[in-house]
C-alpha cells in the first residue's frame, strides 16, 4: 500500500439532497478514493478525486470472471457535530478474508482506514444529521486487467464511494415476513459464502424476487447440502431467542462474518444473556414455535442494524413470532448499537473511531 495520498478537489460541488428524503444509495458525494494495483508494484497511486464514471477495457477480467469484492460501512454525525466510524477495523479484516478467497492481493487495513477518514473529512458536509441517517461508505475492489484467460488478474482498482442514506425504518421498526427458501441455494462450505463478493448477491436476486412476489420481504437461506440448517436471512446474519437463550448459526465457511453479528454477540455476553453459536435447523424453529418457546427472531446487518422477523413461511406452513411485534432483546440491541454509533450512549467496547471535522 502507498504511504502518500493525493487529493484533487472537485471544481464544482453538487447540491446536497434533502436529508428527510435520502432513501438508500440514491445520492453520491463529490469525491471518491481510488488506489491501483499492479503485479510487481503492489498497491499504488492512492488518490482522492472528483466523483466520476470510470473507464474499463471490454476485456477487463471483472466483467468476465467476477473478481469483485466489497464492504459496507457507515459514518455517523453525533449531536455534538462529531463524525464517528463504527468498527472500521473489522471491515478491513473481512475485506482481506474476501480478497484471499477471490485471489485478490491483500490491502493494508490501517492505511485504508486512514484514506477513508481523509475522504470522509473532505466530504464532511455530506454526513447528514437527521435522526437515523448516516453516510454510507462502500469500499470495493475489481479486477481491471484486459485478459480473457481464466486466472487471477494482475491489475486491480480499489475504490471507495460515499452515499448519504436515510433511516432504514422510516416508520419505526416493524417485523417483516420471511419466506424460507427451499429450492435455491446461497452458498456451500468451500464456496464463497464467507466472502463479501458480488457474485453471492447476484445469485440471490432470483429467490428474493420470487419471495417479494409472494408478499415476503426477504428469504431465509438454508444450507446448500441438506437444506435443513439455517444460514442467513437475505443478506443479513440471523438470530433466534428460544426458551430464554439466543442462538445464531455458527460460522461454517458458508456464512458471512458480519460486523453487526459480532457486535450483537459481544453485547449479549456483556448483559449476561445466554447466547450460543451452533447449527440451527428450520425444524427446530417450527418445533419451538409449536411448544411456545420461540420468543424472538431478527436479522443483523450494517444497513438495518436489527431487522425483526414477525412471520416465517416454510413449505406452506406459516408461523407467527412474538405476536408480530419487535421483541425486547431485538429492541434493546437496536437501541444500544445505534446509540453507540451516533454518540448518545457510551462506547465501552472502543468500537467508534472519530473523524477530524475541522474544515477541509
Amino acid at each position: 500500500m502507498p504511504i502518500q495520498l493525493s487529493i484533487q478537489r472537485a471544481q464544482q460541488l453538487k447540491a446536497k439532497p434533502d436529508e428527510k428524503k435520502l432513501g438508500f444509495g440514491q445520492y453520491y458525494t463529490d469525491h471518491m478514493l481510488i488506489i491501483d494495483y499492479t503485479k510487481g508494484q503492489g498497491w499504488h497511486d492512492a488518490r482522492i478525486v472528483p466523483y466520476a464514471p470510470i473507464s474499463l477495457d471490454p476485456a477487463a477480467m471483472v466483467l468476465h470472471y467476477g473478481q469483485a469484492i466489497f464492504e459496507g460501512m457507515k459514518a455517523f454525525r453525533t449531536e455534538k457535530g462529531e463524525i464517528l466510524l463504527f468498527r472500521p477495523d473489522k471491515n478491513m479484516e473481512r475485506m482481506n478474508v474476501s480478497n484471499d478467497r477471490l485471489s485478490i492481493p491483500p490491502v493494508d487495513g490501517d492505511f485504508l482506514i486512514h484514506a477513508i477518514k481523509e475522504l470522509v473529512h473532505l466530504e464532511q458536509d455530506w454526513v447528514p444529521s437527521e435522526p437515523g441517517t448516516s453516510l454510507y461508505i462502500r469500499p470495493f475492489i475489481i479486477a481491471t486487467e484486459a485478459c480473457l484467460g481464466v486466472r487471477a488478474s494482475y491489475q486491480y482498482m480499489l475504490m471507495v464511494i460515499l452515499s448519504p442514506v436515510g433511516a432504514y425504518y422510516s416508520e419505526g421498526i416493524k417485523p417483516v415476513k420471511i419466506n424460507v427458501e427451499s429450492e435455491y441455494v446461497r452458498a456451500v462450505r468451500g464456496g464463497t459464502g464467507h466472502a463479501k463478493t458480488a457474485g453471492n448477491y447476484a445469485s440471490s436476486i432470483k429467490a428474493q424476487e420470487e419471495a417479494k412476489e409472494g408478499g415476503y420481504a426477504q428469504v431465509l437461506w438454508l444450507d446448500g447440502v441438506e437444506k435443513k440448517y439455517i444460514e442467513e436471512v437475505g443478506s443479513m446474519n440471523v438470530f433466534f431467542k428460544i426458551n430464554g437463550e439466543v442462538v445464531t448459526p455458527e460460522l461454517n465457511g458458508s456464512i458471512l462474518q458480519g460486523v453487526t453479528r459480532d457486535s450483537v454477540l459481544q453485547l449479549l455476553k456483556s448483559w449476561n444473556v445466554p447466547v450460543t453459536e451452533r447449527r440451527v435447523s428450520i425444524q427446530e424453529l417450527y418445533d419451538a414455535s409449536a411448544n411456545g418457546t420461540l420468543e424472538e427472531a431478527f436479522g443483523t446487518g450494517t444497513a438495518a442494524v436489527i431487522s425483526p422477523i414477525g412471520e416465517l413461511s416454510w413449505e406452506g406452513r406459516v408461523i407467527q413470532i412474538n405476536g408480530g411485534v419487535i421483541g425486547p432483546i431485538a429492541q434493546r440491541l437496536y437501541d444500544s448499537i445505534t446509540g453507540i454509533q451516533n454518540g448518545t450512549l457510551a462506547d465501552p467496547f472502543g468500537w467508534t473511531v472519530q473523524v477530524e471535522t475541522a474544515k477541509a
